[in-house]
């Protein structure tokens, strides 16, 4: 059989290995073209001149502006730019490449269904990891709850929440450096950790003290966050720049319903038979997950795709000069610079004033989300007496206002990213166009804040005041997480993952510490107080998106590491 995605999913591996080679050959394996049997004669040249070295959200081949293969033009608009060096080095025979622009190995060459398919199973993987974090919190007290099963305080067993969240936080340090080296690629590392993560379920439902409890949830956390960390990369290997914002979209749509639907599912689950249901929900979800991906997630690494390309000619040829460009890369890279690059640099790049600035922006969003949940028992449990599954659908209201961001930031892509896309023609836009998302995103949080306060203090209003203000919160999330994600993406594209990873790592520190204090603050501030204290925070920092509308462009031109207007225009 010719090349499938199959071969690449866990299974179709499975099944390779088990079969010796012998089922679900590659094309290349039943008969080798003639140009890797003579690389350096009649060789077809086609991407490797086009690859910058650049990671996650900028994958091999992603520079040219078709959805579903590879633009030549955009290829030679980029083989001019990158100069006579680049021009050079892609004219050695023995670099193991795509073979033309139709080639079905590569993820842009995939048919649209197919990649939406992909993009379903990176989304769902993102649902049932990401709702570990909440579904625990409807079980924190009352009758079979955490508190009253292991005999802790409230706050003791809401670590149990904190610890997950620190686990997914600082993990995207190891996890997101690993899934860009060739020989790992993706796809062992969600699989691999989720096996983990899954198990990980089974003592953490029979702890029988508080201590293992917490010590798993850390686990679970620490060992489920590949895709959070790494998701949005494997949406951008399917999708050529200017199509890259939608499936992105979607993928944090999944990111945003996560902890939203949280609540709900483990509220039904603890009301019917106590804390360890809504772990137990937790393993169904993600257990569910593990074998649907084992069987169906494709590979989506262009540099794993082609080190094993690279690997297959290399044994059926004999020659071992051949070498996938990624393998060339890491040629020469000593254990010290890896380290490096993956501990030390996310905190070298945080001190950009741009990083900085999003960074905390986007934390303190996560931090008011976590510690925002905590109110929702108050206000319909106690004041509306609503049980615990019927709290849980409160959070609904989230979830239907990021629903409606998620339309109003395609419609906002398909009219103004799109068009700029085509003119400039080069796979870049100016980072600044994110900007009137964020700035939109940011009215919408003190609105939501505002409105919930001071619509939930009291029993004598209506309930669903507060669950339409709480759609705004969903809004602005969602609007927020992409246009800040876009922004640092195009506007630091050689160090994405390190980018990212410090801003997990920042996120996770105030998801993790805000929820603490809710509970007092709560009580000894009210709804209304509480929620205005986070309003006015949010207020404080309306005014960034702003600035750098006004000043973006010459920060990136004053910054060693940051994209300059002329890459752009070039």
């Amino acid at each position: 059989m010719t090349f499938t995605a199959f071969q690449t999913t866990a299974l179709g591996a499975a099944i390779r290995v088990l079969s010796g080679r012998r089922l679900l050959k590659y094309s290349d394996e039943k008969e080798v073209p003639d140009h890797w049997l003579h690389p350096n004669e009649n060789r077809p040249r086609f991407i490797t001149a086009l690859r910058p070295k650049v990671t996650v959200h900028m994958p091999r081949a992603s520079q040219e502006s078709d959805m579903t293969r590879v633009d030549p033009e955009a290829a030679s608009h980029h083989n001019n730019k990158a100069g006579k060096g680049k021009e050079e080095k892609g004219k050695d025979g023995n670099i193991v490449d795509f073979d033309g622009p139709d080639d079905p190995e590569n993820p842009l060459n995939w048919s649209t269904w197919y990649k939406c398919f992909v993009c379903f199973q990176i989304s769902l993987l993102t649902f049932s990891v990401y709702i570990g974090s909440s579904i625990y919190s409807p079980a924190l007290i009352g009758t079979n709850s955490v508190a009253s099963t292991f005999d802790v305080s409230q706050t003791s067993a809401l670590v149990g929440l904190t610890l997950f969240v620190i686990g997914y936080a600082i993990s995207p340090m190891i996890w997101s450096p690993m899934s860009e080296i060739p020989r790992i690629g993706r796809n062992p590392i969600y699989i691999g950790t989720l096996v983990i993560f899954v198990a990980i379920q089974f003592p953490t439902i029979y702890a029988k003290n508080i201590h293992v409890l917490l010590a798993m949830r850390f686990l679970a956390g620490f060992f489920g966050a590949p895709v959070l960390a790494t998701g949005g990369a494997s949406v951008s290997d399917l999708f050529a720049p200017k199509y890259r914002a939608y499936p992105l979209a979607v993928w944090g749509l999944g990111a945003v319903s996560g902890p939203t639907l949280g609540p709900l599912l483990g509220g039904f689950a603890f009301q019917a038979n106590g804390w360890s249901w809504t772990i137990w929900v937790l393993l169904w979800l993600s257990g569910g997950a593990l074998i649907f991906l084992s069987i169906f997630l494709p590979e989506t690494s262009p540099d794993n795709i082609l080190y094993r390309k690279a690997v297959r000619l290399r044994r059926a040829t004999g020659n071992d000069a051949l070498q996938s460009q990624g393998e060339i890369d890491l040629q020469g890279s000593s254990v010290g610079a890896m380290v490096k690059d993956t501990l030390v640099k996310p905190f070298v790049l945080g001190t950009e004033p741009i990083v900085f600035a999003l960074n905390l922006y986007i934390a303190l969003v996560y931090g008011i989300l976590y510690i925002w949940f905590e109110s929702f028992p108050l206000v319909f449990t106690e004041l509306h007496m609503f049980n615990s599954g019927e709290s849980g659908l409160a959070f609904l209201g989230i979830f239907v206002g990021a629903v409606i961001g998620l339309i109003g930031y395609v419609v906002y892509s398909k009219l103004k990213f799109e068009p700029e896309f085509e003119k400039n023609g080069n796979g870049m836009i100016k980072p600044e166009l994110r900007i009137p998302v964020m700035c939109v995103g940011g009215f919408c949080l003190p609105i939501c804040l505002f409105m919930f306060g001071w619509t939930g203090h009291s029993a004598s209003i209506h309930w669903i005041l507060p669950i339409i203000g709480s759609s705004f919160f969903g809004i602005g999330s969602l609007l927020l997480f992409q246009s800040i994600f876009s922004y640092l993406t195009d506007a630091y594209p050689k160090d994405v993952a390190s980018i990212l990873a410090g801003n997990d790592l920042m996120r996770g520190a105030f998801g993790a510490g805000f929820p603490l204090f809710a509970n007092a603050m709560f009580h000894h501030l009210g709804i209304g107080g509480a929620s205005s204290l986070l309003g006015g925070l949010t207020c404080c920092f309306v005014a960034i998106p702003f600035v750098l509308l006004k000043f973006g462009s010459k920060l990136r031109h004053s910054s060693k590491h940051a994209l300059k207007d002329e890459d752009i225009e070039a």
